[in-house]
């Protein structure tokens, strides 16, 4: 038997629907009641006065026309809506957020034309709304939300880092170029050779033997003769320029500085995420799932909020951008594909959660093996992954118990006993 998860029901005859376009300083707000009276657009600041202002008109509105329950809407965006959200959490509203393509394709329908104005958009939105295509608002609260910050924060450097390590490479590049084929600077030994001895000329007065005992020192081991070798030879047959090198190392050293700061600030930030998972109640079960590491559940728990606030898996697949959708017309036979219309963050954890489950002693190696022995592609067979991981994680966290493998078949067994 198959079950169909039903779309939500948020509008009723009762209902009052908003539709806010956000903006950085200045939102626009649009009341709809179910018997098609509105109020026309209106701006509104993006400060207290300005949310003041806001909710006394929705308070007015619902009065006068005898509406029981608010709906506020707007489309997926950036920082900018944040204190709208957080003065709203503790009123008497349901938050929703749409799709901005969904706008953007009932506008044009709507109104036959792209074009796009502040005043415009409220409305679209609200339609949208209406046709209950919105996902609810994931307001973190106590632990949960610093867990999302820290998460986010530890995105943004890490991709601050990427790009000081592409650029360091560059610079290596134009005066050493035959080091980055013998060791790679997002290494700890590549790191210390660029640090220490920027240059070639640097490494070939040292000499083999200094270089080797360096290289075994820095890697513990892992690194000896042979390699050092490869490192003094380049050293000594470097074709790096010369002229302007003095302002190259300079900068260099600058970078080098800077992501090793980078590197200390994740880990205060990983510590960090470590002190809120204790303060989550069922962030140990999670964390015995073999292959899901404290990073990962603290950034799953800080994009969701609190798992037990969701009710069935296709809501929290939804969240994540997991579920399913195909494209079928007459005969033709559409494949599945995920939609990616909800968390990327979320869905960019799960996927590498996936890839440490399907490792040769991870949980999910045998059933992954199995869908690449069916012709499945590896990309899609990682995604099912993921998809398997959330629920698994959504049930543990519901029941507050720890992973047991298997647990299905071992279950069956203990009935048939």
């Amino acid at each position: 038997m198959k079950s169909k998860t039903e779309k939500i029901q948020w509008i009723n005859g009762k209902t009052l629907v908003v539709g806010v376009d956000i903006g950085k300083t200045l939102h626009y707000g649009y009341l709809r009641a179910p018997n098609g009276k509105h109020v026309a657009p209106f701006c509104f600041s993006n400060f207290t006065a300005g949310f003041k202002d806001f909710w006394e008109k929705i308070l007015q509105f619902q009065k006068q026309e005898g509406l029981k329950d608010i709906v506020i809407g707007f489309e997926s965006t950036g920082p900018y809506a944040e204190p709208l959200v957080h003065y709203l959490r503790n009123k008497p509203v349901k938050m929703v957020q749409v799709n901005p393509m969904h706008t953007k394709r009932v506008k044009e329908l709507t109104g036959n034309s792209p074009n796009k104005t502040d005043k415009k958009d409220p409305r679209v939105i609200t339609d949208v709304i209406c046709l209950g295509h919105a996902l609810t608002v994931v307001v973190p609260q106590g632990a949960a939300a610093d867990l999302r910050r820290l998460t986010q924060a530890r995105e943004r450097a890490l991709d601050s880092r990427r790009g000081m390590m592409n650029q360091l490479q560059h610079l290596v590049f134009v005066i050493f170029p035959e080091l980055l084929s013998i060791v790679k600077p997002s290494t700890k030994t590549g790191m210390y050779f660029i640090r220490n001895y920027t240059t070639p000329e640097t490494i070939f007065a040292l000499g083999l033997e200094s270089v080797t005992k360096v290289l075994k020192k820095v890697s513990r081991g892992k690194l000896g003769h042979e390699r050092a070798k490869e490192i003094f030879e380049a050293a000594r047959n470097s074709i790096g320029i010369h002229e302007g090198k003095e302002s190259i190392i300079l900068e260099i050293d600058h970078l080098v500085s800077k992501i090793e700061a980078e590197d200390q600030f994740i880990d205060n930030l990983q510590k960090q995420m470590a002190n809120y998972l204790r303060q989550i109640p069922y962030s140990g079960s999670l964390l015995s799932i073999k292959g899901i590491g404290k990073v990962t559940v603290a950034g799953l728990i800080g994009e969701v909020g609190d798992f037990r606030n969701f009710k069935t898996i296709p809501e929290i697949m939804k969240l994540a951008g997991l579920d399913l959708y195909e494209v079928s017309s007459g005969k033709h036979k559409g494949q599945h594909h995920i939609s990616k219309r909800g968390r990327s963050l979320m869905r960019k954890l799960l996927f590498f959660a996936a890839i440490n489950a399907v490792k040769s002693h991870g949980i999910m190696h045998e059933r992954y093996q199995e869908m690449l022995d069916r012709g499945m592609p590896r990309i899609k067979a990682l995604i099912a992954i993921s998809r398997k991981l959330l629920r698994i994680i959504f049930a543990i966290a519901r029941d507050n118990v720890e992973y047991v493998k298997n647990y299905n078949q071992i279950h069956h067994y203990d009935l048939a006993a």
